[in-house]
């Protein structure tokens, strides 16, 4: 999926508003009707029955049917969809869409006439036997910054173009938060093909290193800057002292959400440049396996409060603000079939030169010291060594003194090291 900018004038803004507003009142209405239905001999309608409905409630609402069919037929497909994934997404069944947080609408383009097969032959639906007609969004560039998108009431709408070649899509998506307008191409990107030396590479995820490489490398996700971080405070403590549902609350917590807003973006494309870097040169690319939704659980607790609550989230903030999710998801992505994960438990205890286990070689965040063979090197440089080799996971129960060529120091803690 290609997102893009989106700058459209006042005018325009207005029309998309109304836009969401009658997609949002359309899957509502979808989401109401499915939750007062009872069960029987009769099915709920499926998406052709509410079409059908749609047009008589757009006979009888003069404000819904002043709106674009085509957008609230878009959300009654949006809704059929997510109706019959709710199992299989995790997300389960539609619930209501909210004013200022559900803000969007789907546009599909408009006909260009039959498909046909590679041999020439017209292509049919393998389900009623009729003819495919072709569909496309009408896109037209501007310049190499600039292109412009026709959306419905509105015309053509201009969105920045930061990929080069025109979008090619069926269908698009509009959506509305913090201020800024995007658009949203619905385009399966082709698989970045791998390099011809096919080089292992492995990764270490960290907080205070986002990702060290195996081969040397660190990089870190980009985040606020001191003085951004003083404006969220700033704006924070005046919303606290604004009247209750005042303008002037709304408008200073919409400041910060617009500066988180943009810790996101820079994130997100962090983890795009960065995970198109692994799948180019790189044949191989191993992550150690987190359970990032364990890591970031809150310690409150339901039953019994937790300890240490308020420093248990603020570590939460730090792993979430480092991408380490987005960055395995779109690698594994643009470099199908090229992406691993390695059991984490013991990479960072392992010596990545002689294999030996011991909690005790860790002197620090950054330093690991080898108490077998004296080997010394940055510890998460040193992690980044053992998953590249695909050395993770429990070891096996120790069998003999002195595995690995060495004796193991008095008083030590060692496992058997697992040998390259």
């Amino acid at each position: 999926m290609s997102r893009f900018r989106v700058y459209p004038t006042s005018e325009q803004a207005s029309i998309m508003l109304e836009h969401c507003a009658h997609a949002r009142y359309v899957w509502n209405l979808a989401v109401e009707q499915h939750s007062h239905w009872k069960p029987g001999r009769t099915s709920a309608p499926g998406f052709a029955g509410q079409c059908r409905q749609l047009t008589e409630a757009r006979c009888d609402n003069a404000w819904l049917g002043a709106g674009n069919a085509d957008v609230q037929q878009q959300a009654l497909k949006d809704f059929a969809k997510a109706k019959s994934a709710r199992f299989a997404s995790g997300f389960g069944e539609p619930t209501w869409r909210k004013k200022h947080v559900h803000e969007g609408f789907r546009v599909i383009g408009a006909d260009r006439g039959p498909e046909f097969e590679a041999d020439g032959s017209p292509k049919l639906n393998a389900r009623t036997g009729k003819q495919v007609m072709s569909r496309s969004v009408v896109v037209d560039k501007l310049n190499r910054r600039w292109a412009q998108v026709k959306v419905p009431g509105c015309g053509w709408v201009r969105f920045r173009l930061t990929r080069p070649g025109l979008p090619r899509a069926k269908t698009f998506r509009v959506t509305f938060r913090n201020g800024q307008w995007h658009i949203a191409f619905a385009i399966v990107p082709e698989p970045i093909p791998a390099p011809k030396k096919g080089e292992v590479i492995g990764i270490d995820r960290g907080v205070k290193i986002t990702a060290a490489l195996s081969d040397g490398r660190r990089l870190n996700c980009p985040q606020l800057t001191a003085k951004e971080r003083a404006q969220i405070r700033k704006h924070q403590r005046r919303a606290a002292r604004a009247p209750k549902d005042s303008a002037a609350k709304t408008a200073e917590y919409a400041k910060v959400a617009r500066l988180k807003a943009r810790e996101a973006d820079r994130r997100k494309d962090w983890c795009e440049k960065t995970s198109t870097m692994l799948a180019r040169f790189y044949g191989l690319v191993r992550f150690e396996k987190l359970n990032i939704r364990n890591m970031t659980a809150s310690a409150k607790g339901t039953i019994e409060p937790g300890t240490r609550v308020r420093q248990k989230a603020g570590l939460n903030r730090a792993i979430l603000a480092q991408g380490w999710g987005l960055l395995r998801r779109r690698t594994g992505e643009k470099a199908p079939g090229r992406v691993e994960d390695i059991p984490a438990p013991y990479t960072s205890l392992r010596c990545s030169a002689c294999g030996w286990i011991e909690k005790n070689s860790r002197k620090s965040q950054a330093e690991f010291v080898c108490v077998s063979c004296g080997f010394t090197c940055n510890a998460d440089e040193n992690a980044a060594h053992n998953v590249a080799a695909g050395q993770g996971g429990i070891p096996r129960p120790r069998r003999s003194a002195g595995a690995g060529g060495t004796t193991p120091p008095k008083g030590s803690s060692v496992r058997e090291p697992q040998p390259a």
